[in-house]
């Protein structure tokens, strides 16, 4: 009696080192999130708005970590339709980012250990950074030598939190902002490094990605600096809670590690 054959899943080529990496950022995320649950500096009482914060970020690792293992596994078919929907979850990521850092901002100030007008300016230009990277990515899908190194570069973008946590930020104040970002660029440097041994040569993708990534860091923090900077965040939090802490970072009074 004649079955229909399975479908054949051949791995495709030079995706594990992308898996590889995947795996690793997703971790540190989780990871630094997870210790800060675990050291009670956060607690699933928050307000609703860091909920579904929450739920759409961690979707996201899981609708990523699904396009890498699938594309590696060679289930391509699953690949592209799983595209479809970070279409949307994409735009939907900035749009929760950029709600949780004006919640943060206007609620309580940010984290004492940044500066107000860091933490806003610079936070969400990173936040558009991945929204602009991601979506190149997918529109470029069919090169996928494109593709995927975009992608790669939005994702690390979105470790800065993950590694802002695991990192003593007090211990690090007034260059706690920079060094979380800058972290950050060690996987692109991986990546770059990992693209010159294999082939000789890096690929355009990450000149382009690094380039907007670290780019928009050094022009946003430009900007917060800036009178300009000042002023748009003297507006977003005035009369609110926020704007009854200092402007700068600061150990709070009575502050232990």
């Amino acid at each position: 009696m004649a079955t229909a054959a399975a479908p054949q899943r051949t791995p495709v080529e030079g995706t594990r080192f992308f898996l590889v990496m995947a795996l690793v950022m997703a971790g540190v995320i989780i990871a630094g999130f997870s210790l800060n649950l675990a050291m009670g500096r956060s607690s699933f009482a928050a307000p609703w708005p860091f909920h579904v914060h929450g739920m759409i970020f961690m979707g996201w690792l899981g609708l990523y970590l699904a396009q890498v293992f699938t594309i590696t596994t060679g289930n391509v078919a699953l690949h592209r339709q799983l595209g479809r929907l970070a279409y949307v979850w994409v735009p939907a990521m900035v749009a929760a980012g950029a709600m949780i850092i004006l919640v943060s901002v206007r609620g309580s100030g940010g984290p004492f250990f940044f500066a107000q007008n860091e933490f806003l300016i610079s936070n969400l230009a990173g936040l558009l950074v991945f929204g602009v990277l991601a979506l190149w990515a997918l529109r470029v899908q069919r090169y996928s030598g494109w593709h995927r190194r975009l992608m790669l570069v939005a994702m690390s973008a979105l470790t800065g939190p993950g590694l802002g946590r695991l990192l003593p930020m007090p211990l690090l104040i007034p260059y706690a902002w920079p060094i979380a970002v800058c972290a950050s660029f060690i996987f692109g440097v991986i990546a770059i490094a990992v693209d010159w041994r294999a082939n000789g040569r890096v690929h355009p993708a990450y000149w382009w990605g690094m380039g907007i990534n670290v780019g928009a860091f050094l022009a946003s923090m430009v900007l917060a600096y800036s009178p300009l900077g000042y002023a748009i965040t003297e507006a977003v939090i005035a009369g609110t809670p926020g704007a009854e802490r200092p402007m700068g970072p600061f150990l709070p009074p009575g502050f232990a590690m």
